[in-house]
């Protein structure tokens, strides 16, 4: 049976910095530098978060500003742009359709699945929505679905269960205490390591001449 291969690639930590932590460091608030690279919990994360910006009267717009200024992490476009000319890529984020625009342009805009934030009428952040409960790992199994192999790769908690749908999964630059909790998973410094990693486990699937 002839399979194609598709490369999922979470976001933050991984091609952009991470929003909130960028926006901790913009307002002086450090509380908001706890990412999902610090918490399992996606709800209660952004329960959490929703309401330090309710308790600050931070609005959208507030993070916005902030996004706007933002680019993508050092050799990520560069590090995209060969990947895509290779394979097929999908961009899987728990972050907001709100926040990723400007850093989607920056990276030239790949496919890119992830949720909606709800904005009350004055502006302020009042709910998030996801797309679907799970949606890395459902996203995985429905390209697996369609006979393709998909190759993964992130950085925190909230990729591991991807990275273990997936044919194979990688960790880049992953926080030392996630490395250690899942150590099925090869760790990669840097992009020029998770593209050999990505070569090597799609050259594994080929199949047999």
């Amino acid at each position: 049976m002839l399979h194609m291969h598709i490369v999922c690639l979470d976001l933050e930590g991984v091609l952009v910095p991470e929003i909130w932590i960028a926006f901790a460091e913009r307002t002086g608030i450090a509380e908001f530098r706890r990412t999902t690279r610090d918490e399992p919990d996606y709800d209660k994360l952004m329960r959490w978060r929703l309401a330090l910006l309710k308790e600050h009267q931070l609005k959208l717009a507030d993070i916005q500003s902030v996004i706007a200024a933002m680019a993508p992490l050092p050799g990520a476009r560069e590090f995209l742009d060969e990947l895509r000319r290779r394979y097929q890529v999908l961009i899987l984020s728990d972050t907001f359709y709100e926040f990723a625009d400007p850093l989607m342009r920056q990276l030239g805009r790949p496919t890119l699945l992830c949720h909606r934030l709800v904005a009350d009428a004055e502006g302020f952040v009042a709910d998030y929505t996801l797309r679907q409960p799970d949606q890395k790992r459902q996203a995985v199994l429905a390209m697996k679905s369609l006979n393709f192999r998909v190759i993964a790769a992130g950085d925190s908690y909230n990729d591991t269960a991807m990275l273990a749908t997936a044919d194979a999964g990688f960790l880049i630059h992953p926080p030392p205490a996630i490395a250690a909790q899942f150590p099925q998973f090869p760790v990669c410094a840097g992009y020029r390591e998770l593209l050999s990693g990505i070569d090597a486990a799609a050259a594994a699937f080929a199949p047999a001449r």
